[in-house]
């Protein structure tokens, strides 16, 4: 009986500690619940994926759509394809929209920067439609280009049927879609000059006679260090949605929540997803845009050595107290023979982590280009090092 009695006693310990570490385990990782039917954190450096729920679900995004059409709008300033300065005629389709708007009138004149202004501090959706209108000709016609880029920039999950996300059959995204084409219209430093707006103010009507005071829809633009954007929506089918961004220390985070009850929630749940990504992780600098990493000889040039620089950013994810474990190699040649041309790939920086894993890439590139020594330069190069 004794034995028995033991025995009991032992399967229950070693149930206990089972137990214990069981919740231990769960509890010391990233498996925190947010109360929205979708959500993922990413770093917009690397574009890892810090944490995630239901990413690929199919959702409405409400005006969450409008990063979208302010993406293409930035691309197509960058084309040179508009001005900020362009007018633009407000259209009787675009001045029909209903929801969140700036109550522009048909045929009234706005400048690019004022509709941009409009659809990131406002969400503005007349501002979308004339904007679209002046880019494309039509809204459809923009619509269609909305897609081609969704499926460019991998969002496997996403099908637009407008430029605003007033809702329509057929009209859905996923948070991972969201964070992509998020992380894609953060890289225009553009942007950010209107992201950042917490309350302004625009002219409005035909005669400009009406002040339309405008405050932002995210209002962690006014109360979370660091924030930086980006949109916020709501319809009563997509609930409260947000993609929400932020930096600090050159580190920027991106936080997309679907289908929150609230407001108030939404704003709560981002914020916790931010919390936890700047409180576990940090981003390293490996190397900087056309940073010089090294000079290397020319053989057979008119030049005797040449500059190898990187050919674009470079950062890496790593967790905080993690830093020693990066390893950083830089495969270059001694020496590179001529002709060449600028911006040649020569060789590339990789970094890993002690278990072997990549953490990036970038490839290194000529700074100059340089020509083939000529007979007379050959000569001239052996006389000047007789002289010396």
């Amino acid at each position: 009986m004794k034995n028995n009695c033991n025995k009991k006693i032992m399967c229950l310990a070693i149930s206990a500690v089972l137990l214990f570490i069981s919740s231990f385990t769960y509890s010391s990782g990233i498996e925190f619940d947010l109360d929205a039917k979708s959500a993922i954190l990413i770093d917009a450096g690397t574009g890892k994926i810090l944490y995630e729920k239901n990413i690929d679900q199919k959702l409405p995004p409400a005006s969450v759509t409008k990063i979208m059409t302010m993406l293409l709008a930035m691309e197509a300033i960058d084309n040179k394809q508009i001005t900020l300065e362009d007018k633009v005629i407000i259209s009787e389709r675009a001045s029909s929209m209903g929801g969140s708007q700036l109550y522009f009138e048909p045929g009234e004149q706005k400048t690019v920067e004022q509709l941009l202004k409009g659809i990131a501090v406002a969400s503005a959706n007349d501002a979308c439609v004339a904007i679209a209108e002046h880019i494309a000709g039509t809204e459809e016609v923009f619509v269609k280009k909305m897609n081609e880029k969704a499926t460019q920039l991998g969002m496997n999950n996403t099908q637009f049927m407008n430029t605003n996300g007033l809702p329509e059959e057929g009209h859905y995204t996923s948070a991972r879609d969201i964070a992509l084409m998020s992380r894609e219209l953060l890289k225009y430093p553009m942007i950010h000059k209107w992201l950042k707006i917490w309350m302004s103010s625009m002219k409005v009507g035909k005669k400009g006679r009406a002040t339309l005071e405008l405050v932002n829809t995210n209002r962690l633009i006014r109360t979370y260090p660091g924030a930086n954007g980006i949109k916020t929506g709501f319809t009563q089918e997509a609930r409260y949605c947000l993609s929400a961004s932020a930096t600090r220390n050159n580190f920027t985070l991106i936080a997309v929540v679907l289908g929150s009850p609230t407001s108030q929630v939404r704003f709560a749940e981002s914020k916790k997803l931010l919390d936890y990504g700047f409180a576990s992780y940090e981003s390293l600098v490996i190397a900087k845009n056309k940073e010089v990493i090294k000079e290397i000889n020319v053989e057979k040039g008119k030049a005797d050595k040449v500059n190898i620089i990187a050919k674009e950013d470079l950062r890496v994810l790593v967790k905080k107290g993690n830093k020693q474990d990066i390893k950083k190699e830089i495969v270059l040649p001694e020496a590179i023979k001529a002709p060449f041309e600028k911006g040649q790939k020569v060789g590339e920086i990789i970094v890993t982590n002690n278990s072997g894993e990549n953490l990036g890439k970038i490839d290194l590139i000529t700074e100059v280009g340089c020509e083939k020594a000529s007979m007379f330069d050959t000569l001239g190069k052996m006389l000047k090092s007789v002289s010396q």
